[in-house]
């Protein structure tokens, strides 16, 4: 009988630790969030549109304490961007890497069969496209693109260098489908980032390229280099001047121009491989955070990008076309590795 009740006088507190763990599983699992400083990676140099748009994030995340940790934006352009690339693919199963991607992740592949695909990394979201557009020295008399075009037609082939971000990139695709668009011939001269082919341009060591707005935006602004027209199927939005006269709205696109060439490249996020679907939704809901300030709006407008959020199912369909589109490109432009 004394047994029986030494076993009873437990009983109400195993009942009480029953509740309380029942209590802990009612209560949401803490969600991921980084604990170490995130390493914003960014596959191409300083100064490009690439840099220009990582350091953004980071100062807008900085000023609304969105992260916790702080982060530290590091280029690793080398090898046309391989460098970052390969590095973020190397880096499996680490959330503190976050890499800044742009069609480098379809051109490499294609162009050198670098051992990547985007379907290796994480896909975390998109922010949005970028345009290009052609540009040419402020001090020559070229006031359209068929002006600058119908004299690089009449010249000697060659006789006119074209800079770039890189080789076998979205700048040399453009150049070579602008060539076929209008029969001339350049000379393709590749630079380390989209700031360097825009110093380049400036110092009339070549005469012409064919950057992102954010990359020549200064320039344009200071009266140094000439827009003639955006590779887009519809004009640019923005309608605040930029310089005295223009506006980004007021460049005409390529085709009106008699030009059929069109091109907008991705701006994206990347994790690296094996890391969480939670993982990858904390980033993604910060660059959604991202997307909704001020600040971010402010700089859509200032650099003419065009905003386009997307992540999930969204995401992945996008980049399996873009990548079908590049390659398509990349064939016909004769800059796809052979097998």
């Amino acid at each position: 009988m004394k047994h029986l009740t030494h076993r009873l006088s437990k009983k109400p507190y195993l009942i009480a630790s029953l509740a309380g763990l029942a209590g802990l599983a009612a209560l949401p699992a803490q969600a991921w969030e980084p604990t170490r400083p995130v390493e914003i990676i960014v596959p191409a140099g300083a100064g490009g549109a690439s840099d220009q748009m990582a350091r953004t994030l980071q100062s807008i995340i900085l000023k609304h304490k969105l992260m916790k940790q702080s982060t530290l934006v590091l280029n690793k352009g080398g090898a046309s961007g391989a460098e970052g690339i390969m590095d973020t693919k190397a880096s499996a199963k680490d959330p503190h890497k976050l890499m800044v991607a742009f069609s480098a992740i379809y051109t490499l592949p294609i162009a050198v069969n670098l051992p990547f695909n985007w379907r290796d990394l994480n896909p975390v979201a998109m922010i949005a496209q970028d345009e290009f557009l052609l540009w040419t020295n402020s001090e020559e008399p070229y006031k359209t693109a068929a002006d600058y075009l119908n004299a690089v037609k009449a010249a000697p082939a060659g006789q006119f260098k074209m800079g770039g971000t890189g080789a076998k990139r979205e700048d040399q695709i453009i150049t070579v489908a602008l060539e076929k668009a209008s029969g001339a011939k350049f000379t393709y001269v590749p630079y380390k980032s989209g700031g360097e082919a825009a110093t380049q341009l400036v110092g009339k060591h070549t005469d012409s390229n064919v950057n992102n707005p954010s990359e020549n935006i200064a320039q344009w602004r200071a009266g140094q280099v000439n827009a003639l027209c955006v590779f887009s199927d519809e004009r640019m939005i923005y309608k605040d001047k930029v310089t005295k006269d223009q506006s980004w709205a007021d460049i005409p696109t390529c085709k009106e121009a008699g030009y059929d060439v069109q091109y907008q490249m991705l701006r994206a996020f990347f994790l690296p491989p094996d890391t969480t679907a939670e993982q990858a939704a904390y980033y993604a809901d910060l660059i959604k955070k991202i997307s909704e300030t001020q600040e971010w709006k402010d700089y859509l407008a200032k650099q003419a990008l065009k905003g386009d959020y997307r992540t999930g199912e969204d995401f992945v369909k996008f980049l399996e076309q873009d990548e079908a589109n590049h390659k398509a490109l990349m064939e016909e432009a004769g800059l796809a590795a052979k097998k």
